[in-house]
């Protein structure tokens, strides 16, 4: 994280990326979680994860792209 006022200090942008880490996360348990209980009846709701992941992921990538960009330009 960033060190402008001590060891817990995160810029918006690594809160932002933290944030949509976690969000992933949760939907892939979600998902995980539907996958298990194996119901046939269950194919839309596990095309809505893999709907929420799949968005989940490319805001991810942003945020990861943004802090990049960021950090370079800091060094």
């Amino acid at each position: 994280m960033g060190n402008n006022t001590g060891p817990n200090y995160a810029t918006h942008l690594e809160r932002e990326t933290e944030n949509e880490a976690h969000r992933l996360t949760e939907h892939i348990e979600s998902a995980l979680t539907a996958v298990a209980a194996g119901s046939r009846h269950d194919a839309n709701s596990i095309e809505a994860a893999a709907d929420r992941i799949e968005r989940a992921a490319r805001d991810l990538v942003l945020a990861l792209r943004e802090l990049a960009r960021e950090r370079s330009v800091k060094e």
